[in-house]
C-alpha cells in the first residue's frame, strides 16, 4: 500500500509516526513544503524569547524503514482519476491513499502600502521556523517592536520580544484581548498583566496603513496616530490552506470537509489537522489534529476498522512565561449557574459557569490553585463539588486546603494530565511499572509533553510521586 501525506509540520508527521509504529507491508511518502524537518510550532513564541535554541523545537524524525520524508518539497496538482501528485519538482508520485496535511497559512491584513506577497523586511508575519528566524534576525539589533493582532499567539510573540528586552507595544482592533476566549474583565486584567510584563496595549483601535523603511515601520492607525518601531510583526489569524485540495475538485468550505473517518468526499483521500473541517469545524490546536492523526493510521492499517474522530472538549492555555491563563468552554453562554471572583491587585480572575452539575465554561487567569481540579472537571465532564467556593479559591472553606486533582496521590488514573495526547495518569504509571524511571524515559514511551510543554510539571510531579512510592515499599 502506498500512502503519500502531503505536509510535513505537526499532523503531518505525527501520522508518518504513528504509521511507522505500527506493522504491515506500506510505504509512506511524506512531502513538507518548508525545507526543514518537522518542528513544534508551539513552542515558537519560546524559541522566539531565546529560552530554547532550535534543536530544542525539532520533532522525533521517523524517516527510514519503509518512511521517505522530503522536506523542500512542495506538491502542485493531485491527480484524482490516475491517483498520483505532482511535485514542484517534476516527479509525480503515486498513492493508494493520500492524506492532506497541508495545515495554515498566516493572514496578510489588506493595509494600505502592504504588499502580501512580499512584506517589507521589518514586518513579518510569525507563523512559521521561518517567520521565527526573520524576526529574531530583526530584533537583534531592535529596540522596539509592535504586534498587530492580541490573540493567542500574538500575545505570545509580544512576550517573547519582550523577554528579549525590546520595549513592545499590542495593537489589537476589538475592546479586550483574546476575545474570542476571554470577556471583557478577563481581557482587561490579562492587559494589566501585560503591562507588569512590559507589554503595553492599544485596544479598540484598526490598523489603516504600514509605511516601512530602512529605519523602521510606521503602523498607522484609524483613529489618526501613527506607531512607531523598528520591527512590525503580524499576527491576525490564519487561514486553512485548501488550495490543492480546491484544485482537484474536493469539497472545501472552510476547510477540506472530511467526514468522522476523516475522509474527504473522495474515498481515496483524508484530511487531518488545521486544514481539516470536520462537522462544520475546524480545530487550530494541535491535540485535534493528533488524534485525528490516529484514527486515519488506525483505519489504514486495518488495526481498529471501526475508529471515528469525535472530538474533545478544547483548553487554551496561553504559553507565555509570566502569565497563567486557561480559557474553556462558553463561560457566557447558556443557561446555568455563574461563578466569579476577581483580584485585580494581584492579576487574579476565575469564571466558571456551571449546569446540570457540570462545568460547560471557564476562564482562569493567574495564580488559581483550582486549575488542575477544573480542567479535569470540564475534560471529563465529572460532576463538580457541592462547595463551589473549592473551584473558585482552591480550599474548601472549614476543612483548610483542599485536596486538589492535581496531588497525585489522589488523582484518579483516568484523569488526563496531558492534553495534547491525550495521556492519563493510568498511562503514566504504567509506564512506570514497565521500567521508565525518569521523567525523560517516561516521555519518550508516552509523548507526554511534547505537545505545549504545559503538563511536564505534572509529569514530573507524578514521577516524583512514584519514586517515593517505591522508596517507601521498598523500606518497609
Amino acid at each position: 500500500m502506498n500512502v503519500v501525506i502531503v505536509g510535513y509540520g505537526m499532523a503531518g508527521s505525527r501520522l508518518a509516526a504513528e504509521l511507522h509504529a505500527r506493522d504491515g507491508d506500506r510505504k509512506v511518502t511524506v512531502l513538507g513544503a518548508e525545507p526543514h524537518r518537522a518542528y513544534n510550532r508551539i513552542m515558537l513564541a519560546t524559541l522566539l524569547a531565546g529560552k530554547i535554541d532550535e534543536p530544542d523545537v525539532e520533532l522525533a524524525e521517523v524517516a527510514g524503514q519503509g518512511v521517505d520524508v522530503r522536506t523542500g518539497v512542495g506538491v502542485t496538482a493531485i491527480d484524482r482519476a490516475a491517483r498520483t501528485v505532482r511535485t514542484d519538482d517534476g516527479d509525480r508520485i503515486g498513492y493508494d491513499h493520500l492524506i492532506l496535511a497541508t495545515g495554515s497559512r498566516a493572514l496578510v491584513p489588506p493595509l494600505a502600502g502592504l504588499d502580501a506577497a512580499r512584506p517589507p523586511d521589518r514586518v513579518v508575519p510569525f507563523r512559521t521556523l521561518t517567520d521565527c528566524r526573520r524576526i529574531r534576525a530583526a530584533a537583534d539589533g531592535a529596540r522596539t517592536a509592535l504586534v498587530l493582532g492580541g490573540g493567542l499567539l500574538g500575545l505570545e510573540a509580544a512576550r517573547g520580544l519582550a523577554a528579549r528586552g525590546l520595549d513592545v507595544t499590542v495593537v489589537h482592533p476589538t475592546g479586550h484581548l483574546m476575545e474570542r476566549q476571554l470577556d471583557p474583565a478577563a481581557g482587561t486584567m490579562l492587559a494589566g498583566t501585560l503591562a507588569d510584563l512590559g507589554v503595553r496595549t492599544e485596544l479598540a483601535v484598526p490598523a489603516t496603513g504600514v509605511a516601512a523603511g530602512p529605519d523602521g515601520v510606521r503602523l498607522h492607525l484609524a483613529d489618526g496616530r501613527a506607531l512607531a518601531a523598528d520591527l512590525l510583526v503580524l499576527s491576525c489569524g490564519v487561514r486553512p490552506d485548501t488550495t490543492l485540495a480546491a484544485a482537484a475538485g474536493l469539497a472545501v468550505d472552510r476547510g477540506v470537509v472530511v467526514d468522522d473517518r476523516l475522509r474527504t468526499d473522495d474515498p481515496h483521500i483524508s484530511a487531518i489537522g488545521d486544514c481539516a473541517q470536520h462537522d462544520g469545524t475546524l480545530t487550530g490546536l494541535v491535540a485535534p489534529a493528533w488524534a485525528q492523526a490516529r484514527v486515519v493510521a488506525r483505519l489504514l492499517t486495518g488495526e481498529d476498522p471501526a475508529a471515528r474522530y469525535r472530538p474533545r472538549r478544547v483548553v487554551t492555555r496561553l504559553k507565555a512565561a509570566g502569565i497563567d491563563l486557561a480559557a474553556m468552554g462558553d463561560p457566557d453562554g447558556g443557561p446555568g449557574e455563574e461563578l466569579t471572583f476577581a483580584d485585580p491587585a494581584r492579576g487574579t480572575y476565575a469564571r466558571l459557569r456551571i449546569h446540570d452539575e457540570r462545568l460547560t465554561g471557564a476562564i482562569l487567569l493567574g495564580d488559581n490553585p483550582s486549575v488542575g481540579t477544573v480542567v479535569q472537571l470540564f475534560d471529563r465532564g465529572g460532576p463538580v463539588p457541592a462547595d463551589r467556593r473549592a473551584l473558585l479559591l482552591g480550599r474548601s472553606l472549614g476543612a483548610g486546603p483542599a485536596a486538589p486533582a492535581e496531588s497525585p496521590a489522589l488523582m484518579p488514573d483516568a484523569a488526563t494530565v496531558c492534553q495534547c495526547n491525550d495521556v492519563s495518569k493510568g498511562a503514566l504509571v504504567r509506564c512506570w511499572r514497565a521500567g521508565a524511571r525518569t521523567v525523560d524515559e517516561v516521555v519518550a514511551v508516552t509523548r507526554a509533553g511534547t505537545g505545549c510543554g504545559g503538563c511536564r510539571d505534572a509529569v514530573a510531579g507524578i514521577v516524583g510521586w512514584l519514586s517515593e512510592v517505591d522508596s517507601v515499599d521498598a523500606t518497609r
